[in-house]
């Protein structure tokens, strides 16, 4: 029978440089999947590859095989031994492998619990592999109901909801406090990564940005170049302040660059007229006496600091929400999945014990010289019997598997009884008889 096999590296697993090297970029891995399913053993798979994870999802023959052909081909292209891989290399198997997927999708495996771009990553992963024509149905049913599962996550929980890095709580908070940002002029003070980041969130918001240089006026230009803004000396940061709905600073000067004498001044100018400061640097950018102007809002990384604390504890709080919801989800599958092996490891029982029986019976055919052809007929119909009796009590107990541990326990059964099944795919299933139908119907049956 065939199995789901995940494996991959993580932020969790492995550092940057590692999972840069494994890396599967859209082209490379529609190249490596083909070149994956070649083997015998694997005969679907799908690759999600992000800054934070590379991870194989595959549908084998061989799990073992399999995955240690996925980890030869992953340490190739990205030039690192297949013993120093396996160091970061996690593997899961069916139900946890895709429990994983699901979690992976609602968010709750990412860096920042609850981000939402992972739910078009994996869309998106999905698509490529369907192009590439590496999925199957097994793959099909695991990607979409993942993608659903995500979807409700999203939908019935506030997990993506509260923001949780610095500059999102930032624009976030200009939200709330100035209303639309869209035509809001914003000077942003510094251009390191907190600067950028911010920026970019202004931009996605229709702000326009003002960026202001002390000594890198060459990044000033780059970034009004790349976020459609403009950039001005440090000199001038009194005069755009007078235009300015909101200031934002966040350089690594070790000195204040606002003082509240200055901008006093400035608010003179702008007739008192409302301003927004948000302080991100440390040490601060802005003199503290400059919250206490009249029209001033001023707000610093302590005050930012303390929202994104609260942000944190709402998501937790969402996030055992979105796991109660991904266990829901994940019986369903588990059920789907269980289906597809209940019925074809019956009918290896059913065909073993009746071969066995026809087997004792034709081995003691001579010792039956005397038996009239009714007598004959008789003995067959006992043997009959007892195949069904004796099978009738293994199948009744075959409907308390209703949880994710089907799989296992019919490899177990198949293990068992010597059992040879052969693999098939969900859609491609032989139609079964009228008896081994009544048996499946009576085995999803609610229990009362």
């Amino acid at each position: 029978m065939s199995e789901l096999l995940a494996i991959g590296v993580s932020h969790k697993t492995a550092p940057v440089e590692v999972r840069e090297r494994v890396a599967l970029p859209e082209a490379r891995a529609a190249v490596f999947l083909r070149d994956l399913r070649g083997t015998g053993e694997v005969h679907e798979a799908v690759a999600i590859s992000t800054c934070n994870r590379t991870e194989l999802y595959m549908v084998v023959g061989n799990p073992v095989e399999a995955e240690s052909r996925a980890l030869a081909m992953l340490a190739t292209q990205a030039g690192i031994r297949p013993t120093a891989l396996a160091a970061s290399i996690y593997s899961q198997r069916n139900c946890d492998a895709a429990r994983h997927l699901y979690r992976v999708t609602a968010g709750l495996d990412s860096m920042i619990v609850g981000e939402a771009e992972i739910q078009g990553q994996v869309k998106r992963s999905y698509d490529a592999a369907i192009a590439g024509e590496t999925v199957g149905p097994l793959t099909n049913h695991l990607f979409k109901a993942a993608l659903a599962t995500g979807k409700r996550v999203r939908t019935e929980t506030a997990i993506s909801e509260r923001q949780l890095s610095l500059p999102a709580v930032a624009v976030a908070l200009a939200r709330e406090k100035l209303g639309s940002l869209e035509g809001r002029s914003v000077v942003v003070v510094g251009t390191g990564e907190t600067g950028e980041l911010t920026a970019r969130a202004l931009a996605d918001s229709g702000g326009r940005t003002v960026f202001v240089a002390s000594r890198r006026r060459d990044r000033a230009i780059s970034l009004a170049r790349r976020y459609g803004g403009v950039s001005v000396m440090f000199d001038e940061l009194p005069y755009v302040l007078e235009q300015a709905d909101m200031l934002v600073a966040a350089t690594a000067s070790p000195h204040l660059l606002l003082e509240a004498r200055s901008l006093a001044e400035v608010m003179v100018l702008r007739s008192m007229r409302p301003l927004l400061l948000i302080d991100l640097a440390v040490p601060r950018d802005i003199d503290s006496a400059c919250g206490e102007l009249s029209g001033v809002s001023l707000y610093d990384v302590d005050d930012l600091q303390a929202v994104i604390a609260r942000n944190r504890r709402v998501r937790q709080a969402e996030a055992r929400k979105a796991e109660g919801i991904i266990e829901e989800e994940i019986q369903h599958f588990a059920q789907w999945l269980g289906s597809l092996e209940v019925l074809p490891t019956l009918t290896a029982l059913r065909v073993h014990a009746t071969e066995i029986a026809e087997q004792v019976v034709q081995e003691n055919s001579g010792k039956w010289e005397h038996f009239s052809p009714r007598d004959l007929e008789r003995v067959d119909a006992i043997a009959r019997a007892i195949v069904n009796r004796l099978l009738h009590h293994p199948t009744a107990r075959l409907r308390e598997l209703q949880d994710d541990r089907v799989h296992a326990r019919m490899a177990m059964i198949r293990d068992l009884f010597g059992l040879e099944v052969e693999s098939e795919a969900p859609a491609a299933a032989e139609p079964a008889s009228a008896e081994e139908l009544a048996e499946v119907r009576e085995l999803r049956r609610p229990r009362r």
